[in-house]
């Protein structure tokens, strides 16, 4: 990762068809068009891709987060629970639905604790928002299970693990829907963009419609469509749908480098004892864009963070100190500061987000380090960084 280190030709293409017909949006302009609609290629792509019936393609994983809240019906004063690592959208989607997020733990995979989200249940739960972190996979059979059990919706926001599989069936396909993001930093890149998918027709309208002012998309004139409910706007461009488009048709390409680049680091970190490796469910599932491990202990975590940049290892993150996926500096959320009144603040009682307390969580992200895979990285590049990170181990003891 991230999909832009493999710009090229094909991406090119498909943005010069687009630019050839004159039509960057992706309703209408049918004959001006020349029967190019890359939104709708991608959709159908994407869903052969990951075995589900039905795609919407969006304007970000931020907004598809909140086209599936919608669709599933989640509003005003529903509880939600959803995890403290996780990248800031998924939590900022949960708010501005009128929702109220509830913390639950985090396990060794890195991804919600099913025994935790057991736990965090209460009579106004409506959904947990399982978040499928750095490339790899929560307990999702265990967590679909609950939910099933429970009676409450299921979303997967799988943004960060575009490929990756759960005994052969893709991310985002266990919940009611499931969310992805395409931005820059992802596997596959649209430039910005975002996707949910679902195997139910009801809730795949009922988005496709939300994410575009309550359009029904009936008939071929767009000025008499109906709207049977309120939208917003959350469309994608035919631009950046058609960058996406060349992406997607890479990602085995981009999963076989990622994979192969990871096996050689793993089998290296192996070999030194005060390093142990996350916790993955499914290991030929794992996209493979990171490589999460554990120390000892936060102190070792910290020096080794540091040890390996001096020595040139670049992008590897320490998130117990990262302001956007990790709830312990998430100030603004703790404080519920917006530019205008949240819905949250009619809530009685108001949570107090500054008291919650997940020492299970800090303990484990106190001591990750999440080493980026890159695609472009060459043999001697892997050869450098594994010398280095050698170096570092070797001195840690």
């Amino acid at each position: 990762m991230p999909g832009f280190e493999k710009f090229d030709d094909a991406e090119r293409k498909e943005v010069q068809e687009v630019l050839e017909t004159g039509v960057l949006f992706r309703y209408g302009f049918d004959a001006a068009r020349q029967g190019r609609w890359k939104a709708l290629e991608f959709e159908k792509a994407f869903s052969e891709r990951l075995g589900v019936r039905h795609c919407h393609l969006c304007a970000s994983g931020t907004a598809a987060l909140s086209i599936a809240l919608a669709a599933c019906g989640i509003g005003a004063g529903d509880e939600v629970i959803v995890p403290p690592f996780t990248f800031v959208a998924t939590v900022e989607a949960v708010l501005f639905a009128g929702a109220v997020p509830v913390f639950a733990e985090i396990d060794e995979t890195l991804c919600l604790d099913p025994g935790a989200v057991e736990k965090a249940f209460t009579e106004r739960t409506r959904a947990v928002v399982v978040v499928h972190m750095c490339g790899s996979m929560a307990k999702i059979d265990a967590l679909s299970a609950l939910c099933r059990k429970r009676g409450v919706t299921l979303i997967e926001d799988a943004c960060q693990s575009v490929g990756a599989t759960f005994q052969g069936k893709a991310l985002g396909t266990f919940g009611r829907m499931g969310c992805f993001s395409f931005d820059p930093v992802k596997t596959i890149t649209c430039g910005e963009g975002g996707a949910v998918v679902t195997d139910d027709e009801t809730l795949y309208r009922v988005a496709a419609g939300f994410a575009d002012h309550g359009h029904d998309h009936e008939g071929t004139d767009r000025g008499r469509e109906g709207h049977p409910f309120l939208g917003t706007n959350f469309r994608i461009s035919e631009l950046n749908a058609a960058v996406g488009l060349a992406q997607l048709k890479k990602l085995d390409t981009f999963l076989a480098i990622q994979r192969a680049h990871k096996e050689k680091l793993v089998e290296r970190l192996r070999s030194f004892p005060n390093v142990t490796l996350r916790q993955i469910p499914d290991e030929a599932g794992d996209s493979a864009t990171f490589l999460s491990f554990f120390l000892p202990d936060e102190a070792a975590a910290r020096k080794t963070t540091a040890a390996l940049a001096e020595k040139g290892v670049d992008g590897c993150f320490y998130w117990y100190d990262n302001n956007w996926h990790y709830l312990r500096q998430w100030d603004h959320i703790k404080s519920l500061k917006a530019p205008a009144r949240l819905p949250i603040m009619l809530v009685e009682p108001r949570p107090d987000y500054h008291s919650v307390h997940l020492p299970r969580s800090d303990a484990i992200m106190g001591r990750t380090i999440s080493m980026q895979i890159k695609l472009s990285w060459t043999d001697a590049d892997l050869e450098n960084r594994l010398d280095a990170m050698a170096r570092v181990f070797d001195e840690m003891g």
